[in-house]
């Protein structure tokens, strides 16, 4: 069953973050608050944890899967990023935003879009996330919780446990979050001189972008 960690959502207790942190890393899938909705994370490096939350999700290997990072640096190991792009980036960051970019050597292969080698990444502006991460040590590898069948993320904790609790190794509460889904902005082109591509409008405003 999924274990509930219930944290404050400015001051997202420590030790109960290490403690989601550790089932991460022993191969556990977790349902966490992002700045949009909720999101299923798991560790970078485990193919069967990657493959557990495709299937807690209903995608499969085509669909992108985004990388979490805690801050522009990190993002910057993960993917190759040009001057423009860096500086499209660091106009929406940290935010409700997902970059799809070259990856980088960094990721995995079997993680990467497996016709263009590409990845999201994002860097996400919620505390209890970012102090996830922080705990973490790395990246997580994540997608938005819609649960299979439906076409709307998710935002409850309680809900996603019910729903969920055989299928979750944790379940991080630190109150609701929007209930939106996160703009994703294609950047690929503009490494090759071409313009950003808005795939999908979410919770980022494109103006911050100038998009």
């Amino acid at each position: 069953m999924a274990q509930l960690f219930e944290v404050h959502p400015d001051t997202p207790q420590v030790r109960l973050l290490r403690q989601a942190a550790k089932l991460l890393a022993s191969g556990g899938v977790a349902a966490v608050p992002t700045d949009s909705s909720y999101a299923l994370v798991c560790h970078l490096d485990d193919k069967a944890a990657a493959d557990q939350l495709r299937r807690i999700r209903g995608v499969d290997d085509k669909h992108h899967l985004t990388l979490l990072c805690r801050d522009l640096s990190e993002l910057a190991s993960y993917a190759r990023v040009d001057n423009r792009q860096f500086r499209l980036i660091k106009a929406a960051t940290p935010g409700p935003y997902t970059f799809i970019l070259e990856a980088s050597k960094e990721v995995p292969r079997r993680l990467s879009h497996p016709s263009r080698k590409t990845i999201g990444l994002r860097v996400p502006d919620h505390k209890c996330l970012q102090a996830l991460l922080e705990v973490h040590g790395a990246p997580l590898l994540a997608t938005t919780l819609i649960a299979r069948g439906s076409t709307e993320p998710l935002n409850d904790a309680h809900e996603i446990r019910q729903l969920l609790e055989h299928e979750l190794a944790a379940v991080i509460d630190a109150g609701a979050c929007p209930l939106a889904p996160t703009t994703v902005i294609d950047l690929t082109a503009m490494g090759q001189g071409g313009e950003a591509v808005v795939i999908r409008q979410g919770r980022g405003e494109l103006s911050a972008l100038g998009l």
